[in-house]
């Protein structure tokens, strides 16, 4: 139940992962394909409207996108908080705020934060095991007070 709960890349097994893989690939092609129109709505609904987004269309096939990539995700290795929260705005930080540079990136770095922890939760534990969920929440729970902390003093 402790790993289902707080998620763990040691119950992921190359099976596991040739059963996620055609949602993974549909989520992944369909959230890179909605790149442009999503950068239109980040804009607002008028000036998306303005540069020819579909708004209901976007909106749809994004939570589709979402639902298969974080499904199949947590279907390999249970939730693991904090990692589309962290990387996304490091990402961002460093291409600033175009979706087409955002999306593959943190494909790219979302792996190696998630490699990071549970090589982390293996040492710190050893010779137990401290969960990537584990983890990836310690880490993500000061980045998440800072984001919030931010905001605050931009709307001051």
């Amino acid at each position: 139940m402790r790993f289902w709960t707080v998620g763990s890349l040691a119950t992921a097994t190359m099976p596991t992962f040739g059963h996620i893989t055609p949602f993974l690939a549909a989520g992944a092609l369909l959230a890179l394909l909605l790149a442009r129109p999503l950068n239109a709505v980040a804009l607002g609904d008028d000036q998306a409207r303005a540069l020819g987004a579909r708004l209901t269309r976007t909106r749809i096939l994004a939570m589709c996108a979402v639902t298969l990539l974080c499904g199949g995700a947590t279907a390999a290795c249970g939730p693991i908080a904090y990692v589309g929260l962290m990387v996304p705005h490091a990402v961002r930080a460093l291409t600033g705020p175009d979706l087409r540079w955002i999306l593959p990136y943190s494909a790219v770095l979302s792996p190696v934060l998630l490699l990071g922890a549970d090589i982390l939760g293996r040492v710190v534990a050893r010779p137990g095991e401290l969960q990537a969920g584990i983890v990836t929440a310690v880490l993500g729970g000061p980045v998440f007070i800072h984001l919030v902390r931010r905001r605050r003093m931009a709307q001051l």
